[in-house]
């Protein structure tokens, strides 16, 4: 089973990629999904948020915009955030990934913005970025989550650049404004077919699919 690491900037189009692979019999592990979920599951890691950034806990749920407007804005902070998380996430996916692999899947995509920086890598046997325009992600994550353009450019402004991710990855799949979700999608699973396709071991054969 090939394990891809899937990152980039948010309102890239990672999920239309992730649909590609979908297609092809992948399994997709969505760290912030992981992240979600351990948070409310979670004790410990609920204690070591409380410790680190105060009353982030409302009615016993992670009051997630909260917790945001402290560490988009201190970079500081989001080094501790991601600290903090990154034991709970990486256990949790190593044993998604484990359940991945008894059920026959050719491939496991890790979805996760913070991929290159944590230990989440270390699954992974090649990286891919998704990556679009900054103005054409504000738009979209404007549009789906119903945020203020405000509180979208902190966002992003708090994240590496798309040449960021694309200088670091072994593949990039750009989605710019011409692009139909379509034809974004047949270019990813494109791509998935070709990884999927290379030897066990073969050394990663880096690519620009714009």
């Amino acid at each position: 089973m090939k394990v891809i690491g899937i990152t980039g900037p948010t309102g890239a189009g990672k999920t239309t990629a992730l649909g590609a692979l979908v297609a092809l019999g992948g399994e997709i592990i969505d760290a912030d999904a992981v992240y979600h979920e351990l948070t409310a599951s979670s004790d410990a890691l609920r204690q070591e948020l409380t410790q680190r950034f105060g009353p982030v806990y409302e009615n016993g749920q992670l009051a997630r915009k909260k917790l945001g407007a402290i560490v988009f804005q201190d970079p500081a902070a989001l080094e501790d955030l991601n600290a903090i998380t990154h034991k709970y996430i990486s256990q949790a996916v190593g044993a998604r990934l484990d359940a991945a692999r008894a059920q026959g899947r050719p491939a496991a995509a890790i979805d996760a913005i913070a991929l290159l920086e944590g230990g989440l890598l270390d699954f992974c046997d090649c990286t891919v970025a998704i990556t679009a325009p900054e103005d054409l992600r504000i738009r979209r994550i404007m549009a789906r989550e119903g945020i203020s353009e405000e509180y979208a450019r902190m966002r992003v402004s708090a994240q590496q650049s798309s040449e960021w991710f694309q200088a670091r990855c072994d593949y990039c799949l750009e989605n710019n404004e011409g692009d139909t979700p379509e034809g974004f999608a047949q270019r990813a699973q494109t791509l998935f077919r070709e990884i999927i396709a290379l030897p066990a071991g073969k050394p990663k054969a880096g690519a620009l699919h714009p």
